[in-house]
This record gives structure tokens, C-alpha cells and sequence, in this order.
């Protein structure tokens, strides 16, 4: 028996999230078909991301059990004949038997795209929230500083979250504007996030750069843990999941 680690890279748009649900086709779904049929065994695959109807990823990780002979780094090419062409696996690797996405330190990073101009672009309709008003880069920027290190994010999270604690720890949020497509993304790195969390900062900071919300108030936003006073949830469709980090050795050797 071993531990089959694979990198997914899907787009989100036609997909009920990643989660296997019953009656809806999701991602972990479509994946466990596809492994099942390729090595003739009944395959679940655990995932470290649950990401949402309509979100996307460039390296989200998933690992399943296995006896077959098929050597790790083969998984890829064979998976990627057999899976649709909105689902690609990017890296197959053996780890360590004890490996569990999801109960191993991490750090995770998503990116949120907005297109502000006056007209959306087709090429971006799945995967940006497009905005026509103006907003203040600049003041979405100052905001964004109250986020970095550890806080409690209860603010920031959905109801209906199942989670131990709502403490997370922020390691950066970077803004970064491309005045040229009119295109500005918001990256934000941490050890975790909460349900519609990076949403949630997302449609705060929108309310800060159309002047609807002060940046000096976010950190009384954060310290009120109180979801009312935090800004909208952003929509699924402009997030993107780039990476998730392991910083402990998981590769089996």
C-alpha cells in the first residue's frame, strides 16, 4: 500500500465545489471516478481545500491509498487522459504513509481577481468579479495591513462553519494593480482560512475602496468578531486557490 499525492489545477465553473455532495457533480467526485477506473479499486480521495461552487485552483492537493504498481509520478499523464479538460493534474508523488493534507502545517495562498473598468471582458466572465465604479487601490491598501499576523477572524466567517477556534494567522496580503487590463488581485497567504473567509476580506476591502468603509476601522472590524460589521461576501467565481505549502517533510524518499 501506498500514498498518492496529487496537485489539481481545475476551473470551478461548472462544478457544485469540491466536496463530494449527493446529485451534483463536484471535483472530489470527479476525481475519484476517474482513479477508481484507472487502477480497479474503489478510490476516495481526501482534499486539503474544500473550495466552494464556482472557485478555482491552480494546486489544490489531494491524496489517495493504493496497491497498484502504476509508479507515482505516472498517475498525472494517466489520470489526465481520462479526466475532463477542466480538471488537470499538475504533479504525482509518492509521501509518506501518515501524510494528511489537511492535518499537516501549511501555508495556503488564494487570489481574488477584480476587472474595474467600464465594460467587463468576456475572457475573464468565469473567473473575476467584475466592478465598473471606481475604487481607491490606495486605500485598500492601508486597510489591508490591519489583516497580517494572528487574530481572531470571526468576523470573517460564514455561519454555519464547524471550526475548533476562528484564530488564523495572516502572513501577507498583497494588492496588486495592472492598470493596463484593468485587472487588480488581491493575494492573501495564511495557515488557514475560514468558511468564506478570504471572500469575506475581499468584499470588506471592496467597501473600503469605493469609501464605504474607513481603513482605520478594520482593525475594530476584526476585533469585534462580529460578522455584521465586516463588509459582503465577494463572489466565488473571482477566487482562485494558488498553492498550498508543506513545511514539514512529506515527500517519501
Amino acid at each position: 500500500m501506498k500514498r498518492i499525492m496529487l496537485r489539481v489545477s481545475y476551473d470551478g465553473t461548472n462544478y457544485h465545489g469540491w466536496q463530494l455532495q449527493p446529485g451534483v457533480i463536484t471535483v472530489e467526485g470527479v476525481l475519484n471516478e476517474a482513479v477508481s477506473k484507472l487502477i480497479g479499486e474503489q478510490i476516495q480521495v481526501i482534499g486539503a481545500s474544500r473550495t466552494d461552487a464556482g472557485v478555482h485552483a491552480l494546486g489544490n492537493v489531494a491524496v489517495f491509498d493504493t496497491c497498484s504498481c502504476i509508479p507515482a509520478e505516472k498517475f498525472s499523464y494517466a489520470l489526465n487522459q481520462r479526466l475532463p479538460e477542466d480538471i488537470v493534474i499538475q504533479e504525482s508523488v509518492e509521501v509518506l504513509p501518515d501524510f494528511h493534507p489537511r492535518h499537516c502545517e501549511c501555508q495556503k495562498t488564494y487570489e481574488y481577481t477584480i476587472i474595474n473598468r467600464k465594460f467587463p471582458l468576456p475572457e475573464y466572465r468565469n473567473t473575476s468579479f467584475f466592478y465598473y465604479g471606481k475604487l481607491d487601490v490606495g486605500r485598500m491598501r492601508l486597510a489591508a495591513e490591519a489583516f497580517i499576523g494572528e487574530h481572531d477572524f470571526a468576523a470573517f466567517c460564514s455561519a454555519g462553519a464547524q471550526v475548533k477556534t476562528t484564530v488564523r494567522h495572516i502572513y501577507g496580503l498583497e494588492i496588486l494593480e495592472e492598470p493596463g487590463e484593468s485587472r487588480i488581485r488581491i493575494r492573501v497567504t495564511g495557515n488557514g482560512f475560514l468558511y468564506n473567509m478570504v471572500r469575506i476580506i475581499v468584499g470588506t476591502l471592496l467597501e473600503v475602496g469605493k469609501g464605504k468603509i474607513e481603513p482605520e476601522s478594520v482593525p475594530q472590524i476584526i476585533a469585534s468578531c462580529d460578522r455584521g460589521e465586516a463588509g459582503p461576501t465577494a463572489p466565488a467565481k473571482g477566487l482562485k486557490l494558488l498553492c498550498i505549502k508543506y513545511g514539514q517533510a512529506w515527500r517519501k524518499k
